[in-house]
């Protein structure tokens, strides 16, 4: 799916709206994984650094949890 992103607004900003949109749909259910930030990067058409900062938003807002060496998962609500 190509999602077609708005160049003057922040671009993060923008990617996280989406992955939020589909925890809130159910597309990533509580406990599934999330993209990495390869694929973040891959999908959105954005850097890598871009993804960080959408994966760092995320976890800060407490919607997604981070498990070293495995990835990050959506939060249990």
């Amino acid at each position: 799916m190509s999602i077609d992103l708005d160049r003057t607004r922040p671009i993060w900003r923008q990617v996280a709206a989406v992955i939020v949109e589909r925890i809130e749909d159910g597309t990533y259910p509580a406990g599934s994984k999330v993209p990495s930030v390869v694929d973040l990067s891959t999908e959105f058409g954005v850097a890598a650094s871009t993804a960080q900062k959408v994966l760092a938003h995320l976890k800060a807002e407490g919607l997604i949890r981070t498990e070293v060496g495995l990835g990050s998962f959506v939060a249990d609500r």
